[in-house]
């Protein structure tokens, strides 16, 4: 036992696995340090983030009103009914320690909803000033709107096949609008062929390499990529820049109230830590 938390024992293993957490991300960011400095900084957020923990959960179980067995069995079930992988419980557990786990996570819950149940969503001034504060990060790549026609080249469909087929449909073109053509001759129909907006770097080089040089309305001639043979056709160009406000505004107002919510959180657990009794293990 290495010491102890308003007399919760806190058990030595319990430390060591917390520093053996913490201590990679650490010697990222404190890379080049003197290493009696970083064992020190390891032991340190170690024993707070335990404490904060400790203090948190003890408030937690403190609440009387407890959490509806309906609630608890549901968790139960949807864990039980998936894999270690996917559920995130990986050692096996008896089932009433899961159970007794489940009651803590829903209770932790229930006190950090109370905690931000008072936080107000930004204000529009609050947005708009971090949006011109932080512009350089809603730039904007040149991006592209763009549709195509395929015959894919695979186990089904020799080189010869496929390059047959799209020829044939590049005679169509002027007859019917593209997207009828897509729809109706494409490996991939639907949509009339279009790919919707996208930067460079998003489809295969050898795509990027011709529509990127097309002008809106422009259709390309046919072209190899590792999928098969292309037509493609610009419907737009977008410029690079900034991303309008108004495009951003909710993701901002996400990360404001995001921001709001931890330090309501930080606060809170800085009163607990202020008033918990630590004591050193004898």
């Amino acid at each position: 036992m290495a010491f102890l938390v308003n007399g919760e024992p806190i058990a030595d293993e319990t430390i060591r696995e917390e520093e053996r957490l913490i201590r990679p991300r650490l010697l990222e960011e404190m890379s080049g340090e003197d290493p009696f400095v970083l064992e020190a900084r390891v032991k340190e957020w170690a024993k707070e983030n335990i404490i904060e923990r400790t203090v948190l959960r003890q408030q937690a179980l403190a609440d009387p009103e407890p959490i509806p067995q309906q609630t608890i069995d549901e968790m139960f079930e949807n864990i039980r009914s998936q894999s270690p992988s996917q559920s995130g419980v990986i050692a096996p557990v008896p089932d009433d320690q899961l159970r007794r786990e489940l009651e803590v996570r829903c209770r932790i819950d229930r006190l950090m909803a109370k905690i931000t149940a008072k936080v107000s969503p930004p204000k529009n001034k609050d947005i708009s000033e971090f949006y011109v504060k932080h512009k350089d990060e809603f730039r904007r790549p040149e991006q592209i709107h763009a549709a195509h026609i395929v015959k894919n080249v695979d186990e089904n469909t020799t080189e010869e096949a496929a390059r047959a087929a799209i020829e044939d449909i590049a005679t169509k073109l002027g007859t019917k609008p593209f997207a009828e053509l897509a729809d109706e001759f494409s490996d991939c129909p639907g949509r009339g062929g279009d790919l919707g907006v996208f930067p460079r770097g998003e489809m295969v080089q050898e795509f990027d390499d011709v529509v990127f040089n097309l002008k809106p309305g422009e259709i390309s001639p046919i072209f190899r990529t590792a999928f098969g043979f292309h037509i493609a056709t610009v419907i737009d160009k977008l410029p690079a820049g900034h991303q309008d406000l108004s495009d951003v505004k909710e993701y901002i107002s996400q990360q404001l109230n995001e921001q709001k919510r931890q330090r309501a959180v930080e606060q809170y657990l800085d009163k607990l830590m202020a008033g918990a009794k630590i004591e050193e293990a004898v």
